[in-house]
């Protein structure tokens, strides 16, 4: 009894060790190998800066009739927002999404978006993933497409489901959540 008792404390010791290693190591993705192909999934957050001395998102052109419509209609944004594990802008960097976009319905807030998610932590270091479609930036779940990729995510294709978190509507500045299902 004692032996089996002994045996079960270390098989619990040996998989909370698993676990929380890999939760430290990667807790951001995780890869599942079909053979054939691979699926990963990331969760990761968004951080859309406009506002202050250091903004991560810039305006870089806008139509002369932008400024008549409440969704800035014909505005083109240009980004360099961080990508981390929270929505803590202090927790760890995993990457930058880097791209443009741009205010293209003129009754709701519908962004057309050409971001490379390049990432920069982990077994993901140098790889990226393409995210190109449209974002209804006012519903509260958009489902956007990944058309490709570098690295270990090339011939990518999959989905990104992004939730916003947090928005301040004065500054423009948003967080938003990122859950990626990417197939490579």
């Amino acid at each position: 009894m004692a032996k089996a008792t002994r045996s079960l404390v270390m098989i619990a010791m040996l998989s909370l060790m698993a676990i929380t290693h890999w939760s430290e190591a990667e807790s951001w993705g995780d890869t599942v190998d079909s053979g054939q192909q691979k699926t990963t999934t990331l969760l990761f957050y968004f951080h859309d800066i406009m506002s202050g001395k250091n903004p991560s998102v810039v305006m870089v052109a806008q139509a002369q009739a932008s400024s008549k419509f409440q969704t800035f209609f014909g505005g083109l944004f240009m980004a360099d927002d961080l990508l981390t594990v929270s929505q803590d802008p202090a927790s760890k960097l995993v990457g930058r999404a880097q791209g443009l976009y741009g205010s293209a319905s003129r009754g709701d807030l519908g962004l057309i978006m050409a971001l490379s998610y390049s990432f920069t932590d982990g077994i993901y270091n140098g790889s990226s993933i393409s995210i190109l479609g449209r974002n209804a930036a006012m519903q509260p779940v958009r489902e956007m497409p990944v058309v490709g990729g570098t690295g270990i995510f090339r011939m990518a294709r999959g989905y990104a489901l992004a939730r916003t978190v947090w928005m301040n509507f004065t500054t423009g500045d948003a967080i938003v959540q990122y859950n990626v299902t990417v197939v490579h």
